[in-house]
């Protein structure tokens, strides 16, 4: 959550900065790199309430708990950002190709534009070092974690800083070669080019948010640390099928079929299952577990 915060309070100081930049520049690429703040500091928003409604514990109605919800609001905060970022970013690029802006008050845009880079610097560095933290756990590349990574308030606040930092080089971009040439052509490119980059971003956290939703296995690393620990328990002999899925932000549901330690009597083995599923869900990651019995043909799964 924290890491949302300090999001939404930098994109708040510059979307305030770039709309009055916007305004006195008259530049197309600080209009869409306006309206991409905006979106942004509005998609925190979306992000603290996914958070703060996701944790809840699960009741009667909802036996997982309410992870999944989490993935809802981060849904509406990407359908935000293709929204208020990419299309107004896109149409208003277009707009200035037919009607393009007269030169302008340059200074102030890239003075702007400095001071965004710096306050986007420090969101995204934030964000880094969550995912950094993270890839290290389960030794894989920050990169690749922040795509496969359950938690989805890191992928849209890393996502969306990128994003930031690369938008505003284009606008700055866009606003040099409109300078130099005197074209406001680039100008407008540079708007379009931030709206398509918003667009590209949007979509992809629309996916992963519907993924998730509809139901994703856990990432390998998880599935083989939870195998060891059945097969490592005192009273499991085979474990032959596992199934462990996400029903929120590093939350599980898991299936096994399991083969008990010993010939118990059937009952005796009704409450050994219960029992061990009681362990397993001792973890807080786990939600639930559903423990069944393997039969004698089937082949022992290994890490």
């Amino acid at each position: 959550m924290v890491t949302v915060i300090i999001a939404f309070a930098m994109n708040i100081l510059i979307a305030v900065a770039k709309s009055v930049a916007a305004a006195i520049t008259g530049s197309a690429s600080m209009v869409a790199e306006s309206a991409h703040s905006w979106a942004d500091a509005g998609n925190e928003v979306f992000l603290l309430i996914a958070e703060r409604r996701g944790a809840r514990g699960r009741d009667r109605k909802h036996p997982f708990g309410y992870g999944r919800e989490t993935y809802i609001w981060s849904m509406f905060a990407a359908f935000g950002l293709f929204t208020v970022g990419a299309v107004v970013s896109v149409m208003h690029g277009i707009t200035s190709l037919t009607e393009p802006e007269p030169d302008t008050n340059y200074l102030v845009g890239y003075v702007v534009l400095a001071i965004s880079a710096v306050l986007e610097s420090v969101s995204f560095l934030q964000s880094v070092r969550q995912a950094n933290e993270g890839g290290q756990r389960l030794s894989m590349h920050p990169v690749r974690f922040v795509m496969r990574t359950s938690n989805t308030t890191l992928r849209a606040v890393f996502a969306e800083d990128a994003a930031a930092l690369t938008g505003l080089a284009i606008a700055a971009t866009g606003m040099a070669l409109h300078e130099i040439t005197g074209s406001a052509v680039w100008d407008a490119i540079g708007s379009i080019l931030v709206g398509v980059l918003l667009g590209v971003i949007a979509v992809f956290l629309i996916k992963r948010n519907s993924e998730f939703l509809l139901g994703q296995s856990a990432l390998p690393v998880a599935q083989t640390a939870i195998l060891r620990e059945l097969l490592d328990h005192e009273d499991v002999d085979r474990v032959t099928y596992l199934h462990v899925e996400y029903v929120g932000p590093m939350r599980y549901y898991l299936v096994a079929a399991v083969d008990i330690v010993g010939d118990l009597a059937e009952h005796d083995v009704a409450v050994m299952l219960r029992r061990i599923e009681t362990e397993i869900e001792q973890h807080d990651s786990i939600v639930e577990a559903v423990l069944t019995l393997s039969t004698a043909d089937e082949p022992s799964l290994t890490p």
